[in-house]
């Protein structure tokens, strides 16, 4: 009986998701006033290159325009050009999904924000006294230690290695990945700092399944992915393979002078419902485009969403999974993605309407990281005045500089 009220309730919800348009009066963002400068987005994506990424490539849309779309590089070592339409593993961009997950049982008084998060997820799941709430959970000030730190790097080894141990073909259940975190005991006092752990997003899946009774992957198809016609989003954990069309990925070695290699075919359990989407970057776009213009959660949903809190990373703040970049021009929303082989930053301005997805095919490699962060900047802002060092041009793209600092979760 509760399956298929369950069930009925999910179907009517869906089938009101695409009516809801207009629910938020976002304000537009000076972040979308300038016109992108291809050519310092052009510069910013050669430098990730030359730092050790195949390609790399970058999609501009302003929803009232075609998107600007600039590659560099290439998709696979055979030679392959890179090619923006293709379809990638999007890391912890998936945290937005399941935030947004999360918002929409709130919104059906299924979950409190403020209550404790183990309130809501099997007996047993979190030990007595671990009251930090669901909403502390989704800040990364919750104080659960990080499992994937247990299944990474470790000493002696290289990462290469662990990777081929722990995680490509070994399959974990979400209860295995939060018993590996709960062994290290409770890291600080829930809402006393800020602490990324991809724990937190697991702890969300779990809940998320307890409380509709079905499997992440099914909520998320029919709750987003279906609602927004999402044709290339998936979550097919514990399959390996990426179906259709797809960039390859590439794990650097820790020891630079052995080849890069082909981590493509993986299977996501070890991250789960905080890191194991699959996606492309028009998906992406239209997912962003439709949460942020609330098109996918309610006006007070949303705001709860982007009210952020500082991390300790200058310019960079944290929602209910959304990552706040301060930029010279204004403030962008979205998320980072790290997962082996790829690199995704996904943002938009506050109402939307521009979105940017930036990408390179190489992981382990933290010039690669802040070579894309560094595309935000003339992706959002334009053109730098004459004054500033971006535009000088170079035939030989310069070391990779900070504009924008890399974020705190540049493993995962």
């Amino acid at each position: 009986m509760r399956t298929g009220v369950v069930r009925a309730a999910t179907v009517a919800l869906s089938s009101v998701v695409l009516a809801a348009m207009g629910a938020v009066g976002a304000v537009a963002d000076p972040a979308r006033s300038a016109a992108p400068d291809a050519a310092g987005v052009r510069t910013a994506l050669e430098r990730t290159v030359a730092a050790g990424a195949p390609g790399a490539f970058a999609v501009i849309r302003d929803h009232d325009a075609a998107p600007e779309t600039v590659t560099v590089g290439k998709a696979n070592l055979d030679g392959t050009p890179m090619n923006a339409d293709w379809r990638f593993r999007v890391g912890s961009n998936t945290k937005m999904f399941t935030a947004a997950l999360v918002l929409r049982l709130a919104e059906q008084d299924r979950v409190d924000l403020d209550k404790p998060l183990r309130t809501y997820l099997p007996a047993g799941t979190l030990p007595e006294g671990w009251d930090m709430t669901v909403r502390q959970v989704m800040q990364h000030r919750s104080g659960v230690y990080d499992h994937t730190n247990d299944l990474l790097e470790q000493a002696g080894e290289e990462t290469t290695s662990a990777f081929e141990k722990r995680i490509r073909n070994t399959v974990y259940t979400p209860a295995e990945l939060v018993a590996l975190s709960v062994k290290h005991g409770k890291q600080f006092t829930p809402g006393s700092r800020y602490t990324y752990s991809n724990t937190n997003y697991v702890l969300l899946g779990m809940a998320i399944e307890h409380l509709t009774g079905r499997s992440y992957a099914d909520v998320l198809r029919e709750q987003v992915i279906e609602p927004l016609g999402l044709t290339e989003t998936s979550f097919v954990v514990p399959d390996k393979a990426i179906a259709g069309p797809h960039v390859t990925g590439y794990l650097t070695n820790d020891d630079r002078s052995e080849p890069l290699l082909d981590s493509t075919e993986s299977n996501g359990s070890w991250i789960w419902s905080a890191g194991a989407v699959i996606s492309s970057s028009a998906d992406l776009d239209r997912f962003l485009g439709a949460l942020l213009g609330g098109r996918l959660l309610s006006d007070a949903s949303l705001r709860q969403m982007t009210s952020v809190l500082p991390t300790p990373t200058a310019k960079i703040a944290y929602g209910l999974g959304l990552r706040e970049v301060s930029l010279s021009c204004g403030k962008v929303y979205g998320h980072g993605g790290i997962v082996q082989g790829y690199q995704t930053q996904s943002f938009a301005t506050r109402d939307g309407e521009r979105t940017v997805v930036v990408f390179a095919n190489a992981s382990n490699n933290g010039a690669v990281t802040q070579g894309l962060m560094n595309t935000l900047e003339p992706a959002f802002c334009g053109t730098p005045s004459k004054s500033s060092p971006r535009t000088k041009r170079s035939v030989t793209p310069a070391p990779v500089t900070p504009v924008v600092p890399v974020a705190d979760d540049t493993r995962i």
